[in-house]
């Protein structure tokens, strides 16, 4: 993180709220969203709020004018067990309009063993503020799917492909109702129709409104929060974002609901020194898995990471989540000659073999040691024409420094932008080969889907890479070894024998399809 310069930090210090330590305070409260809202508005929302409670808690409510804190705490001590930590999380959220944290709800439980609902009403008073008053509070016993990053990203990753093409058949069939979070990561809300039609992988039209009707939409002033209790809560993606994962550990830990992830990888402690991200994140996220009850990994080598990781829980008391691997598909769509054409001309107009490297700019992905073994096979007078696809990373200056050295030495290096799904699936048709050296993959999908098109691939010899590979149609390298990774690109633009044999056992790789994934991780997450 970049520290501010002392111009910048002066420019702060003279902001003219910030001479007055309580203008300070105020502007810091507002800026977080955490205005507290007025006694009479507090007030008027409890009283609306409280008879949904009553109704989750399948409790009479008895209750007269609840005009102050004071007059609250009897109320919640004639309707909750405040010991009972379960139901002081749901009288926080319903009440508050806020998801609490695990910090909070532990507090409170303990206090309440002690008073008479005068810590609950408390924390309560203290959570509803003006954002929160505001919201519309739905109790759902519904199965959840929280979308929240994949939703809102106006990119597409493998993880977001994975949440994509399971999400949208979920969602085709009723399964499940998608959520995301309230700006800010405070609570849970439904989509709107515009994102519904986008996680049904929906085109045109999508102004239709989903659950919860037009107040949903984010940034407008009234939005409706979602509070699950039973039912079921899913996260099929990698959630990163402190405070989502601060409340999601309450929600999975407190609102009986039977909760279940997709595990994609643990790289960010396998090969910290390959990611941007910090362990420290990635722990926190580790921090809501082990409350969960089921996780699936996408293949049998990111299993084991998780399996390694759930052992270690034992010295924490905790059992830790079923893990049962899921592994992903290897689907291709149908060719498209035209498109393949085009593609062609893009990629090697001059009729030079293509080789195809698939995967964001990143340390992770190794293609520093893609590009020094190209260079060695130029050096070599091999001809063919390197295709980098993919947007650019942490850490990526390297890579992008080393590219353009080799293209003013007249090296024939492409970086193809905007490509999107079906442009991608032709340029590993149009492709000699395909090149995927990673140094650590959950599952390594560009593997799976270049076989998946007949196109051979040179991968790591290792986990979830060599996992896929020892299915036939792949040469498999030590990925830290630069002069290993460029003999086995140069067999396959030297030989077509066996260019052809690879060919042959990468069509005869068993297929499985979106489908199939989908319905197996239902199977797995869901319990049926």
């Amino acid at each position: 993180m970049r520290r501010p310069t002392r111009a910048q930090v002066g420019r702060v210090v003279r902001h003219p709220a910030l001479r007055s330590p309580r203008l300070a305070a105020g502007v810091a409260r507002r800026e977080a969203g955490r205005v507290p809202a007025t006694r009479g508005a507090r007030c008027r929302v409890w009283a609306i709020r409280l008879p949904v409670l009553a109704r989750a808690l399948a409790r009479p409510l008895v209750v007269g004018d609840v005009d102050s804190v004071a007059a609250l705490a009897p109320v919640l001590a004639g309707l909750v067990d405040l010991a009972d930590p379960s139901e002081v999380w749901l009288a926080l959220a319903v009440l508050s309009g806020e998801l609490p944290t695990e910090e909070v709800v532990v507090e409170v439980a303990r206090r309440g063993a002690l008073d008479h609902g005068e810590a609950l009403a408390a924390a309560v008073a203290r959570s509803t503020t003006l954002r929160s008053a505001r919201a519309r509070v739905v109790v759902t016993d519904a199965t959840l799917l929280d979308l929240d990053h994949t939703i809102g990203a106006d990119f597409t990753t493998g993880i977001q492909r994975v949440v994509r093409e399971t999400a949208r058949r979920w969602l085709a069939a009723d399964r499940c109702e998608p959520v995301a979070w309230v700006e800010g990561h405070w609570a849970l809300r439904p989509l709107t129709g515009a994102e519904r039609a986008v996680a049904r992988g929906e085109a045109g039209d999508a102004s239709g409104v989903g659950a919860g009707d037009a107040a949903v939409t984010p940034g407008r002033r009234h939005t409706t929060v979602v509070v699950p209790w039973g039912g079921r809560y899913l996260l099929p993606e990698l959630a990163l974002e402190l405070p989502r994962l601060e409340r999601t550990r309450a929600l999975v830990r407190f609102s009986r609901v039977h909760s279940a992830a997709i595990g994609f990888d643990c790289v960010p402690i396998t090969s910290a020194e390959t990611v941007a991200l910090g362990i420290g994140h990635f722990a926190r996220y580790l921090s809501v898995l082990k409350h969960v009850d089921r996780v699936a990994p996408i293949s049998q080598a990111a299993g084991q990471e998780f399996l390694g990781w759930r052992a270690m829980l034992a010295g924490t008391g905790l059992p830790g989540p079923q893990v049962s691997p899921v592994l992903l598909p290897a689907q291709a769509p149908s060719d498209d000659p035209a498109l393949d054409q085009a593609v062609r001309a893009e990629l090697a107009g001059d009729g030079r073999p293509v080789v195809l490297v698939v995967g964001s700019h990143e340390p992770r992905k190794n293609h520093l040691a893609v590009l020094h073994a190209a260079e060695l096979l130029w050096r070599r007078g091999l001809d063919f024409r390197l295709a980098l696809v993919g947007g650019r990373g942490w850490g990526s200056e390297p890579f992008y420094d080393r590219v353009e050295e080799l293209r003013a030495a007249g090296r024939p290096i492409v970086l193809p932008r905007d490509v999107d799904d079906a442009r991608l699936f032709a340029a590993y048709r149009v492709a000699r080969f395909t090149v995927f050296p990673s140094l650590n993959e959950g599952y390594g999908l560009p593997v799976a889907e270049s076989l998946a098109c007949g196109t051979p691939v040179v991968t790591s010899a290792f986990g979830s890479m060599a996992e896929i590979a020892a299915q036939g149609g792949a040469l498999t390298v030590d990925p830290r070894d630069d002069h290993d990774l460029a003999r086995a690109m140069e067999r396959l633009l030297r030989d077509d024998e066996l260019l052809d044999r690879l060919r042959s056992e990468a069509r005869g790789v068993p297929r499985r399809s979106w489908d199939d994934y989908a319905a197996q991780l239902w199977a797995t997450l869901a319990g049926q």
